[in-house]
């Protein structure tokens, strides 16, 4: 009995077991927080202790295994969600960059534009100008037209009215003067011919002597050359050491000679090329004098400058004294700084005044006998001459150096600024008698000069003359890098010349407010004194000519000439060479001849408006005169009358204009 309860027992709590395990199953899928409420008895449910907790550490493992699940999906979620942000600083660095190369792109573009836009502008401008250059050109062909035609009824008028003894003079005269001028023509064609000629000749005859002089060399060393048998004991005996002097010696000797000859060749060579070099100057300088065309005398003005950089590298080879370079030097520097300042004119659309091509007459002139002295030095030089000079030596070549030399102070004639502007000095030199300076000191002097100039570089360029004083050379560039030419006496340290060229576009000053303004840079250099005789100006320069004032006496010995451009209101230009060595205190006394007197002696036909006293230079010496301004229907004339003698000196013609007054 006791064994069947048992066994019932444990059947019934094997089936309470399971049911107890089912409904703890629905109780976790529902609330797995909650216990399931036991149906067993207290005996049955302390016996089965141990499977209660069974449920509760299965529950457990499920959340760790939730828990990492759901830890590794939000450690794939914020991995997807970086590499998400990152693909997107991708395409957004990637649209920013082509945004900024669009962005380049469109400012490119827009600079092309701006630049074929500036670039059309710069072009409509270029017409414009050339449009303004042809319509200057013909307006200036019309009155040139106009002045030939007047110049012909005038002439038509005058031979209407010659009787038939005067014709016959005239055309004899014009007959014989076309004769004369065909005559020198061909007569300096001819010389040309010849010069050539004899060039060629002597210089195929240097040639000949010289391979003449090598083969005697080479004969001469072949018979000293010495023998084989006695002469190989005789060496064998002295020694090996008096052989190597021998040859030592005999080679240098050799050496010697052929550098001598050499040398020699090269000065000749050098001589030659400064020859050609001053014909190719006077030529471009004859052709400049008359040439017309714009594009023609640009191009002979390159070529002078070319030229004068030719002549400037030759003569720094030539063994001159400092006297004779200097002279030569400062002449070839002129001329180059000159046709550097047409150039520029030319390059700005203007054309030449004819102030400007009386000074290319007068650099022709000098350059002519200049090239006429070398000339006649390379024809006619010998060896031995050669040798002297090229040796520092006393030679006839060294003299006629120092006369080329010399030949470069001639003093420009027929200026057509000012009356008696030719004259240049007729007394005494003032500046001697001022202390003498040293360059270092001249270039401080020149920076004080240009001070308001805007100077960024100074540099001496040599020593000069002129007048018999001596000058220091420079050459001066301002910020915008425009050359300043200038002189400073050695002798008081005054600044006796200067000229640049600037370019003057508008007219912002008239010749009133430019004669204030020249007059205070005059004030600067201690020139007061002084009064205005001549004012014009061409190409928005100003030109005014300025005489010294003493006791109401005009004295046109002390003359200055001053240019001012009349767009920046500035002095570009100074000539004081005539005030600087005549400048003194003077004695004038009182005139022999009265104001009325002077008067009866002009023409009737004049009509006089204006009389001062001045004093002019005739002839090398200064005459108190009277200056008398009268006019006739068509014409305005200056009159100067001896205020001793009463006899009138000169007479000179002004032709008024739109850029004033000019002298002929």
């Amino acid at each position: 009995m006791k064994k069947e309860i048992g066994k019932n027992v444990s059947s019934g709590a094997k089936k309470v077991e399971r049911v107890e395990k089912e409904t703890a199953y629905e109780a976790e899928k529902t609330e797995p927080k909650k216990p399931v409420k036991k149906t067993a008895s207290k005996k049955t449910s302390v016996k089965k202790s141990t499977p209660k907790k069974e449920p509760a550490l299965k529950e457990s493992k499920k959340d760790v295994k939730r828990k990492k699940a759901e830890a590794k999906e939000k450690a794939a979620a914020e991995k997807r969600l970086e590499q998400a942000k990152k693909k997107a600083a991708k395409k957004e660095e990637k649209l920013l960059k082509r945004a900024k190369i669009k962005e380049k792109k469109i400012e490119k573009e827009a600079a092309l534009k701006a630049k074929k836009l500036e670039k059309k502008a710069a072009l409509k401008e270029k017409k414009a100008e050339r449009i303004r250059a042809k319509q200057e050109k013909k307006a200036a062909l019309k009155e040139k037209k106009l002045e030939q035609r007047a110049e012909k009824t005038a002439r038509r008028e005058m031979l209407k009215n010659e009787s038939k003894a005067e014709k016959q003079k005239r055309i004899a005269r014009e007959k014989k003067e076309r004769v004369a001028l065909r005559r020198q023509k061909s007569e300096a064609r001819d010389k040309a011919r010849e010069r050539k000629a004899a060039a060629r000749e002597a210089a195929h005859k240097r040639k000949a002597e010289n391979k003449k002089h090598k083969r005697e060399q080479r004969t001469e060393r072949r018979k000293h050359a010495p023998g084989f048998g006695g002469w190989l004991a005789a060496v064998i005996s002295l020694g090996t050491a008096a052989l190597a002097l021998a040859t030592v010696v005999t080679a240098g000797a050799v050496r010697m000679n052929e550098m001598d000859t050499a040398a020699t060749n090269g000065y000749r060579s050098t001589l030659y090329e400064m020859v050609s070099v001053s014909e190719d100057m006077d030529n471009n300088f004859s052709k400049l004098r008359v040439a017309s065309g714009r594009e023609e005398q640009r191009n002979l003005l390159i070529d002078l400058l070319v030229d004068s950089e030719l002549m400037e590298s030759a003569l720094e080879r030539i063994p001159v004294d400092s006297a004779t370079s200097t002279d030569i030097s400062s002449f070839v520097n002129r001329t180059g700084s000159y046709a550097r300042r047409l150039l520029s004119k030319l390059a700005s659309g203007k054309t030449l005044s004819e102030t400007e091509l009386n000074t290319v007459n007068y650099l022709y002139e000098v350059n002519a006998a200049l090239y006429n002295e070398l000339n006649d030095l390379v024809m006619h030089m010998s060896d031995s001459d050669l040798h002297a000079f090229m040796n520092g030596g006393k030679s006839d070549m060294q003299n006629k150096f120092s006369e080329a030399g010399q030949g470069t102070h001639k003093d420009p004639e027929e200026i057509v600024d000012a009356p008696f502007s030719g004259e240049g000095n007729v007394g005494e030199n003032q500046l001697t008698k001022q202390e003498e300076i040293t360059s270092e000191r001249a270039e401080q002097l020149v920076k004080e000069y240009f001070n308001g100039y805007h100077v960024a570089e100074t540099r001496m360029t040599g020593e000069g003359t002129a007048h018999g004083a001596g000058l220091y050379n420079f050459v001066l560039k301002d910020e915008s890098g425009n050359e300043i030419y200038a002189e400073i006496t050695k002798n008081g340290g005054k600044l006796i010349f200067f000229d640049t060229y600037e370019e003057c576009h508008q007219k912002n000053f008239d010749l009133e407010t430019c004669d204030s303004l020249a007059r205070e840079y005059l004030a600067t250099l201690g020139i007061k004194d002084v009064e205005a005789s001549f004012l014009s100006d061409t190409g928005m320069v100003a030109n005014i000519t300025y005489v010294s004032k003493q006791d109401g006496v005009r004295v046109y010995p002390e003359m200055i000439r001053v240019r001012v451009c009349e767009e920046k209101g500035r002095v570009v230009g100074i000539d004081a060479s005539g005030y600087l060595f005549n400048h003194t205190d003077r004695n004038f006394g009182d005139p022999e001849i009265g104001k009325n007197a002077a008067l009866d002696v002009i023409s009737k036909d004049l009509t006089p408006y204006e009389v001062n006293l001045s004093l002019v230079a005739v002839n090398g010496e200064e005459v108190l005169a009277y200056e008398i301004a009268c006019y006739t229907e068509t014409d305005t004339f200056l009159v100067y009358v001896d205020a001793k003698s009463g006899e009138e000196i000169q007479m000179f013609r002004i032709r008024e204009g739109e850029g004033g007054k000019y002298i002929r």
